[in-house]
């Protein structure tokens, strides 16, 4: 008698591992929109569960992007009688690429394909043109006849070369922008802006170039108006990514665009036998 009650209470505590583990799953089991709201990507099939192992690293290097880029913004703009990036150059090489760094390899180990693209392409386009604001660096030298860097920064071939740089970043950033389209509003609306925002201050850079430093003025005031907005909507999803993460009681709209296109959380095999 008593073996078979202990092999009935065996079976029952079998029983209740498998309903705890069935109820976990379902705790941590979120939907394609909430996924996509949290980590910037579609949900896909993926080997393992990274997802549920880990920490959402998507808000880390959303942080550093957004501290960077409004730090960026506000100095580009001039406001307080700021002038040169020199002083804050911390955040073209530490703020921004390290955090960005962390998030690219975390979100890699994830498995998150496109918050991974995103966040190695934010980290290196701040460590290639923070080098341009190192006085001890002083590139533009290069451009001088006599060495000296203020000549060389007003030349011709400097504004130009940079200026041709910010327009493949524009269209780099224009065809990240067409994918964001299938996550929610507010990040589509961030690579929109960052992408006027490169192509303005390309001009602003041309304009330095034909010696019309009244329009590169204007120009990269724009400029920097449309990376304050950037950086504003930055934190609105940095915002929202940590509320949801921390089980916050607030539900703020992104303006989900996921529903408009087929579901991606499906397998593969599914998929195909569905074409």
């Amino acid at each position: 008698m008593s073996s078979q009650s202990e092999i009935s209470r065996a079976g029952a505590d079998e029983k209740a591992m498998r309903t705890t583990e069935t109820d976990l799953s379902r705790v941590v089991t979120i939907t394609p929109e909430l996924f996509e709201k949290l980590y910037l990507t579609p949900k896909t099939p993926r080997v393992g569960d990274n997802v549920k192992r880990f920490a959402n690293p998507t808000p880390l290097g959303f942080v550093g992007f957004v501290i960077s880029t409004m730090t960026f913004a506000m100095v580009t703009m001039g406001w307080g009688g700021a002038n040169g990036l020199a002083g804050v150059a911390g955040i073209f090489f530490f703020v921004g690429p390290l955090l960005l760094t962390l998030g690219f390899i975390f979100e890699w180990i994830m498995g998150n394909f496109f918050s991974m693209m995103v966040m190695g392409l934010f980290a290196v386009f701040w460590l290639s043109f923070g080098l341009l604001q190192l006085p001890t660096l002083a590139l533009s030298s290069a451009y001088s006849a006599t060495g000296d860097a203020a000549e060389g920064a007003a030349s011709v071939g400097y504004n130009a070369t940079i200026a041709l740089y910010l327009i493949v970043w524009g269209f780099a950033l224009f065809t990240f922008f067409i994918f964001t389209l299938k996550t929610n509003v507010v990040f589509a609306a961030i690579f929109l802006f960052v992408t006027i925002a490169a192509w303005v201050l390309s001009g602003a850079y041309w304009k330095v170039a034909s010696g019309d430093y009244e329009t590169a003025g204007k120009l990269q005031k724009a400029g920097g108006a449309l990376l304050f907005i950037v950086g504003a909507l930055g934190w609105y999803m940095t915002f929202v990514m940590m509320a949801a993460e921390m089980r916050l009681a607030i539900n703020l709209p992104v303006g989900d665009l996921s529903r408009f296109w087929p579901k991606t959380d499906v397998e593969m095999a599914t998929a195909a036998k569905d074409e």
